[in-house]
């Protein structure tokens, strides 16, 4: 903005938001808590990557290398506190309800799934199976065809639904040793066992019944704390204090955060309070409907 402040975790917020309630699906967004013990340890790893992409980011900048520059830069992003407060001030606004969690994102977002709170767990991350969420949907806001990151190929994405007991009964396994598959192949807890992927890891399961069974061959050595990361899956810390309700929207709200603090276009802005106007009437007119 005029600033000089990163205001990219605004505007996606506000424009993939709007396209959401234009297709009929109400978000409701999950923040992530404070992360275990054994998450910092993956979270410092990832701080090393962005800090290293900033590095290759400036010496892409240097050089002229707008195409490397552009890669790195997407690498080194990450969300401050102020930027993780300013989305919720912007829900807000806009009168849609989120969710704040204890711990883990994913295991919330698969509490509110089990509970019925939420229709699915939408989210690109596979441990949200491992949480248990019923119903897993990916891809929900990146469909189209995207660019194979250090080639000149597209693939096309599309939205993926899966359904935990449709996926269990399809392998004939239990949720128990989907968590020991994903212990083997890797989570956000552990890196998992080098050489061992999708269908070594499921054969190992099947064939010994659990982790403790692969341990027992002696075949394979297991060097993180599994009984542990188990746990996390089976029984993640989770809260009950949450209200899910869908507020009007204030407009003029939405101005002053966006125009008169960001520095957004107050064009583009009103454009979209005008889909969120017609979006908020389609929906109040499909209630008068039930009546008649």
């Amino acid at each position: 903005d005029s600033q000089d402040r990163i205001t990219s975790h605004l505007s996606g917020l506000f424009f993939r938001t709007i396209n959401l309630l234009e297709n009929s699906v109400e978000p409701v967004y999950v923040y992530d808590g404070k992360p275990t013990s054994l998450k910092m340890k993956v979270l410092e790893v990832r701080k090393e990557k962005r800090e290293n992409a900033k590095i290759e980011w400036e010496s892409a900048i240097e050089r002229g290398d707008l195409v490397a520059a552009r890669k790195y830069a997407q690498a080194a992003l990450f969300l401050t506190r102020d930027m993780i407060s300013e989305s919720k001030k912007l829900l807000e606004t806009m009168g849609i309800p989120y969710v704040q969690s204890i711990s883990e994102g994913e295991s919330q977002a698969a509490h509110l799934a089990s509970k019925g709170d939420v229709w699915a767990s939408a989210s690109q991350d596979w441990d949200s199976l491992l949480f248990g969420t019923p119903q897993l949907i990916r891809n929900l806001t990146i469909t189209g065809r995207r660019k194979i990151p250090g080639t000149d190929r597209t693939i096309e994405i599309n939205i993926e639904q899966i359904i935990l007991k449709d996926a269990l009964d399809a392998i004939s396994i239990t949720r128990e040793q989907l968590i020991d598959i994903g212990l083997l192949i890797g989570t956000d807890f552990n890196e998992g066992i080098s050489g061992i992927g999708p269908k070594k890891a499921l054969k190992n399961i099947l064939d010994n019944k659990n982790i403790e069974g692969v341990i027992k061959q002696g075949k394979i050595k297991i060097d993180f704390p599994y009984e542990e990361i188990r746990e996390i899956f089976q029984n993640p810390e989770v809260t009950d204090d949450y209200t899910i309700k869908f507020e009007k929207y204030n407009d003029q709200k939405i101005l002053n955060l966006l125009v008169d603090e960001h520095s957004f276009s107050e064009n583009r802005v009103n454009n979209v309070i005008k889909r969120l106007r017609k979006v908020k009437e389609k929906k109040k007119q499909k209630s008068l409907d039930k009546w008649f």
